[in-house]
């Protein structure tokens, strides 16, 4: 066991879902790069708000709207003090890292003309892409890729070679969740930040398995999504250093993210509520920060020890089914607990359809990293993706429902 002190047992049971059978076998739910499962504390937290305290936040002077605003400022104090960010209102809710993604592609991005450079990695998810094709279209600019490895690592001479003073921003995920691949964003960072170049970095697969501190990193921007983290779907975070975001127009238009509004002219709202148009989630903001003091009641450190071990276990067992092939970095500690992988002959829809009629959830496709897959000249892989409550028995349990599905399919 990576800590004595880790209880595994006691942490499953926080896990009601972990409890129950699919297709009569016992769930094995290795899909957590997707999202991951939600304990029972913070599920608490949400029936607790609507059943409650349910009240529309900020400006209300009824006891309920109070109660309300203090929990989800409160949330966003939790969440300031796990990523380390200078202040509370550098910390802006959002819908998840996609939305985040689209606010500083749309409201920074805006800044960009014909002529300026932005670089953005090869192994990004679509939402770290798309955003920024689109913002080019409208502004002139030009994207460049850092090209990857074929071990799943970013050429990083390319990077050193193509970064200049045209490069205005660099978009890179801290991990990618196809191949779990752990990206050197210090080493980015402070490249571009030499060139003058700001840096947003996508933390949706980090967030669960690394905690960031923003100020040491000197990140400029940094996303993240509740759901990857224990937390509810539906909502995130945006971290924007505060002289950033002063500089940015609002995203979207509505109510709360106004000061003063006449026909004639509107005034925005300081920070964060700038950013925060409409009515939030606010039973997610709050849930996520019970999320994040659920994760620090076992720890980050004893959680990226423990998950180090599964997958480092999940590889060398997965050496003995035939014809395996492993994608992405093979040293288990260049990566998060991500086993991208194929077997020779067969297609991975195929090997996933199977292990879900063996109660074993894991994903295959692209894992919206089309890119990737190009590269390594595949459709997609079968992806098994590991947290701090799953266990060695369940990977026992995968390899020799992986070995079954090989022996049908071949």
């Amino acid at each position: 066991m990576a800590n004595a002190t880790f209880d595994i047992e006691k942490v499953r049971k926080d896990f009601p879902i972990l409890q129950r059978k699919v297709n009569g076998k016992d769930l094995v739910y290795f899909d957590n790069a997707a999202t991951s499962q939600t304990p029972k504390q913070v599920i608490d937290s949400i029936v607790d708000y609507y059943e409650n305290y349910n009240a529309n936040i900020h400006r209300g002077v009824h006891s309920l709207s109070q109660e309300a605003t203090d929990a989800y400022e409160q949330a966003r104090i939790k969440i300031q003090k796990h990523f380390n960010a200078q202040k509370p209102h550098e910390i802006i809710f959002t819908s998840g890292t996609t939305h985040a993604i689209n606010l500083v592609a749309n409201s920074y991005g805006s800044f960009l003309k014909p002529g300026d450079e932005v670089l953005v990695s090869a192994l990004e998810h679509h939402s770290n892409i798309v955003p920024w094709q689109m913002m080019c279209e409208k502004t002139g600019a030009q994207m460049k890729v850092i090209p990857m490895l074929n071990n799943g690592q970013l050429d990083m001479n390319f990077f050193h070679k193509e970064v200049s003073s045209k490069t205005k921003m660099v978009f890179v995920n801290h991990v990618s969740n196809a191949l779990g691949t752990i990206n050197p964003i210090e080493e980015i960072i402070a490249t571009a930040h030499a060139h003058g170049a700001k840096v947003l970095v996508d933390g949706a697969q980090s967030a669960p398995h690394i905690q960031a501190d923003v100020q040491e990193l000197d990140v400029d921007f940094y996303t993240v999504s509740a759901h990857k983290i224990c937390g509810p779907t539906g909502v995130g975070i945006l971290y924007g250093k505060e002289e950033l975001l002063e500089q940015m127009p609002p995203y979207q238009g509505g109510g709360e993210m106004i000061a003063e509004v006449s026909f004639e002219k509107t005034t925005y709202a300081g920070l964060p509520h700038k950013f925060e148009a409409g009515t939030p989630n606010i039973a997610g903001g709050i849930a996520f920060g019970v999320a994040l003091d659920y994760m620090h009641s076992i720890g980050f450190n004893v959680i990226n020890a423990y998950e180090n071990e599964l997958l480092t276990y999940a590889t060398e067992r997965i050496k003995e089914v035939n014809g395996v092939i492993i994608y992405g970095p093979e040293n288990p500690k260049d990566k998060t607990a991500v086993l991208s992988f194929n077997v020779e002959g067969l297609h991975a829809y195929d090997i996933g359809t199977i292990l879900d009629q063996m109660g074993i959830a894991l994903r295959t496709g692209h894992h919206c990293a089309q890119p990737i897959m190009d590269y390594y000249q595949i459709p997609g892989t079968a992806r098994a993706s590991f947290s701090f409550y799953n266990t060695k028995k369940e990977i026992d349990s995968f390899i020799e429902a992986l070995k079954k599905a090989v022996s049908m399919l071949s």
